[in-house]
């Protein structure tokens, strides 16, 4: 499975890089320094998960995805690859997060969408808690990441011209809160946590985290 992974890779990132341009923002440095952990990114379209793994090769790095892409036998392949993992909307998650403790204690980094749906213009939309849970039980820090330049991929392509892909990276934190958070504890740590994300945007793409970009943190414990 490693050798397929990397020849995936390796065709991944000679497609993506005859598309796009693409600055990387020392993302497989970033990741190359730590240990496994959770990696929040905003989903625009279907660009940046190749972005991802192509552009972290040789870590491992996988992530989430909604069982029926599997339906597709190009994803199937894909996701296979990768070891992603399946998961169904509106069903518990119990064996979705154990399949993601086994996957970090495999050396995965794991790569979460809190928005859970994509954008397609690239604005950040509003976040889900079920990342406060997998890293709370999981204990591991989030590394948050974001990219724009992407949501113009589709009129680049019919205009013929490469598409300015960029990724930026954050600093990793763990979250800081004793015992099981509540409704509202949940909030305020999905706030947070959206706004380290939409810091890292510019401006006009921070949507509805505008305010909460770069502003103090209670639940937040930064790392090295």
């Amino acid at each position: 499975m490693a050798f397929r992974r990397a020849a995936v890779s390796c065709v991944l990132r000679a497609v993506l890089g005859t598309l796009c341009r693409v600055d990387s923002g020392g993302f497989k440095e970033t990741l190359s320094k730590n240990g496994p952990m959770l990696v929040a990114f905003n989903h625009v379209n279907f660009l940046e998960v190749p972005m991802l793994v192509a552009y972290s090769h040789p870590l491992k790095v996988t992530g989430l995805a909604k069982s029926e892409t599997w339906r597709n036998p190009v994803f199937a392949f894909l996701f296979d690859t990768y070891r992603a993992i399946p998961i169904e909307r509106g069903r518990a998650f119990a064996g979705a997060f154990r399949r993601v403790r086994e996957a970090m204690d495999d050396g995965f980094f794991m790569c979460v969408a809190p928005e859970g749906r994509r954008s397609g213009d690239g604005v950040l939309g509003e976040g889900k808690p079920g990342i406060i849970r997998l890293a709370m039980e999981a204990g591991a820090p989030i590394l948050p990441v974001a990219h724009y330049g992407g949501e113009r991929i589709w009129e680049n392509i019919r205009r013929f011209r490469r598409t300015d892909f960029s990724l930026r990276v954050g600093r990793p934190f763990r979250i800081r809160f004793d015992g099981s958070p509540g409704r509202e504890e949940r909030a305020e740590i999905m706030a947070e946590i959206m706004g380290r994300m939409a810091a890292l945007l510019p401006e006009h793409m921070r949507g509805v985290h505008a305010e909460r970009a770069g502003r103090e943190c209670r639940h937040l414990e930064f790392l090295p």
